[in-house]
């Protein structure tokens, strides 16, 4: 294929054409340069291609059964073509991202759509997950970036941090949503919902309460935010919630307060070290770090739970 190819490109020019001499100025070769090239061509292949009627050059049928497949070729080569141009210009390629529940139902969605917005040869790979199976997924190279909580489990992994000021959220028709802030103190024997008994979320809230010397009274425990969200939109008690939840959320039938002493929602962007990542996952990681910054606590000691 390689040895013909120049020859295959004549023929096809001058069927697309319809002349040598249009041959010539597409390709950008001389005229004899096309015409040396197409007998080589019939030579090589012992076919005839081209009656010669009056100067003008006739397709025989088997130089347009020659034609289909050579032309099959052709278009994929222009494909080739663009792809290359795009992925120069970061149009095109694949985005691989894996994150945690709470930023899949509004932020990540919304942060893939704009940045795929003039990229319309960009595939997407887009799960979530719990940070765990996210870090492995990184890890055995399933997706390029991953963005879940700490801590970190992988030697393998870079890591680049960031800290989310967790709010409060009670029903609107509770009488502490006169206060401006909450505290333990306040929220003493209240009934809860809570993340997981191991969530850093859950033991900075009972460690606060303790602290305190106030009780914190699970009523419901649940795996994600927006569940936890939802019950207290039932009235079934208050809870802690991240701000990626809030953000996404139509915001009825509870009040957002915030609760001191701070608590910190630890979560991380890791890629895999060692592993150059792609031109496309460089800049979306770009967008989705200023995206998250933008959203982040202001100051970034930690409480230690």
């Amino acid at each position: 294929m390689t040895s013909y190819f120049r020859h295959y490109q004549a023929f096809h020019a001058i069927i697309e054409t319809g002349t040598v001499t249009g041959a010539a100025g597409r390709l950008g070769v001389s005229q004899p340069a096309i015409s040396n090239l197409l007998a080589q061509l019939e030579r090589r292949t012992r076919l005839k291609l081209f009656e010669r009627n009056r100067g003008r050059l006739l397709p025989t049928p088997e130089a347009m059964v020659l034609y289909d497949e050579i032309d099959t070729v052709m278009r994929g080569l222009v494909h080739v073509n663009q792809a290359v141009v795009d992925l120069q210009n970061q149009k095109a390629g694949q985005l691989q991202v894996a994150t945690n529940h709470a930023m899949a139902f509004g932020f990540m969605p919304g942060e893939i759509a704009r940045f795929a917005a003039d990229k319309p040869n960009l595939t997407v790979a887009f799960q979530s997950q719990y940070s765990a199976k996210i870090q492995e997924w990184v890890m055995a190279g399933l997706f390029e970036i991953g963005i879940c909580e700490l801590p970190v489990r992988h030697d393998g992994l870079e890591a680049k941090p960031f800290f989310f000021e967790i709010l409060c959220a009670l029903p609107d028709h509770s009488p502490l949503a006169r206060h401006e802030v909450l505290t333990p103190s306040l929220l003493d024997d209240q009934p809860f919902i809570v993340m997981g008994a191991d969530h850093m979320v859950t033991r900075r809230a009972r460690e606060a309460f303790h602290n305190e010397g106030a009780t914190l009274r699970i009523r419901c425990q649940t795996d994600l935010f927006r569940n936890a969200l939802n019950l207290v939109k039932q009235g079934l008690g208050v809870t802690l919630v991240d701000p990626f939840t809030v953000a996404t959320d139509p915001q009825q039938g509870y009040v957002l307060r915030r609760f001191t002493p701070r608590i910190l929602l630890d979560v991380i962007i890791v890629t895999a070290r060692g592993r150059p990542i792609s031109a496309i996952g460089a800049q979306f990681l770009e967008q989705v770090s200023a995206s998250m910054a933008a959203l982040a606590a202001p100051e970034t000691d930690r409480l230690e739970g």
